[in-house]
């Protein structure tokens, strides 16, 4: 394994948590919004990930590992019903009151993006230590 492929994984790690920062920050936006461009409801939506492994063998591999990361697929509807609220006032409540709001819930958002932020302040440690364990071996050679 390279000495740079644990900062390519950190690296990939930082993109990954900043794409689900960013669609976390989409939905606390969208809480309220009954019509969108569709004419439909906003729906949450969802960062997806997978484990990335390249087919390439790293050139000074001895044993045959690959470079690892993490990268997103894409971001997924959230399949959970919306919610229905009583509001005849609404323009965009159906011939029963009811307007459909979306599916979003501000304290899974909120406890998403707590968890989001220290993924990513894990990967910032972790190329920090990196940075410094490749410090001390230049130091070394002094």
């Amino acid at each position: 394994m390279s000495a740079f492929n644990s900062l390519q994984i950190s690296s990939s790690g930082l993109s990954a948590e900043r794409l689900r920062m960013d669609t976390i920050a989409s939905n606390i936006a969208n809480v309220s919004t009954t019509r969108g461009e569709d004419g439909k409801p906003y729906v949450r939506k969802i960062a997806v990930f997978q484990e990335n492994l390249d087919d390439a063998i790293s050139k000074d591999s001895t044993d045959g590992d690959r470079l690892k990361g993490v990268k997103a697929v894409g971001i997924a509807n959230d399949q959970s019903p919306l919610k229905r609220v009583y509001d005849p006032t609404n323009p965009d409540a159906d011939k029963d009151g009811y307007v459909s709001m979306p599916n979003v819930d501000i304290l899974t958002e909120m406890a998403d993006m707590i968890s989001s932020t220290r993924a990513y302040e894990a990967n910032v440690t972790a190329m920090t230590a990196e940075k410094s364990m490749f410090s001390k071996a230049l130091d070394i050679g002094r």
